[in-house]
């Protein structure tokens, strides 16, 4: 169930919009629409949507730039919809803050699923036997979804957070590409790897004293990633 959390949908394609509208609202989602980024911050600061659905291409400003002002105020998730499904794209998107992609055409059901997917919360926050972590340099309030390194706060993203909950749960042990994004994203993106190498740069940029040679989170070549939290 939903709980009629909200969705803002962002695309220029009435034909588009009312379809996403009609299937969302089926399954007890509150839905508005915006044509496009600039209309999509205005509603966006009257309204604190739960997650943004947008496309990429759409007049005026859209959806690179939407996710990019977006993550300069908030940390809503964003799932982009793009007809360009190669690569490089897909990795513009992530970088730009989108937390999933999702290319055209598609199945209702398919976006449905990348919806729950998104809102969904790490099950390792799931019934957590506390609500903080420390070890080492980090420590983590699991409810208010903080994360300090030595006393400073670092400000997440939400599968940022979902990552680096499970890589500090998981301290001092090797995770295999496939584990982490099963963990992180769900069993439908055990292939996704650029979704976890995006995601992982993301991270370091924002936790490593210095990205030439990062001491927090390291690379096991071929295999995944190590998480050493420091003395």
């Amino acid at each position: 169930m939903s709980e009629n959390r909200r969705i803002l949908v962002v695309d220029d394609e009435p034909q588009i919009t009312r379809v996403l509208r009609r299937g969302l609202t089926a399954h007890r989602y509150d839905v508005r629409v915006a044509p496009d980024g600039e209309a999509a911050l205005e509603l966006f600061g009257d309204w604190k949507p739960d997650l943004i659905v947008t496309d990429l291409s759409m007049p005026n400003m859209g959806g690179l730039e939407l996710c990019r002002r977006l993550r300069a105020i908030s940390n809503v998730p964003i799932i982009v919809l793009s007809v360009k499904g190669d690569e490089r794209v897909k990795v513009e998107a992530l970088d730009a803050g989108a937390d999933d992609y999702v290319t055209k055409p598609f199945g209702m059901d398919e976006l449905l699923a990348r919806v729950r997917a998104t809102l969904r919360r790490n099950p390792d926050l799931a019934g957590a036997a506390t609500n903080n972590l420390e070890t080492g340099h980090f420590r983590i309030d699991v409810e208010a979804r903080k994360v300090t390194i030595n006393g400073k706060e670092v400000h997440l993203t939400p599968k940022e957070f979902d990552l680096m909950v499970h890589l500090v749960r998981h301290a001092g042990k090797v995770l295999t590409h496939r584990s982490l994004l099963a963990a992180v994203w769900g069993g439908d993106y055990v292939e996704q790897t650029e979704y976890l190498r995006v995601f992982i740069g993301q991270l370091r940029k924002k936790i490593e004293p210095n990205l030439a040679t990062p001491q927090y989170i390291l690379t096991e070549p071929w295999i995944g990633y190590r998480f050493e939290p420091g003395d």
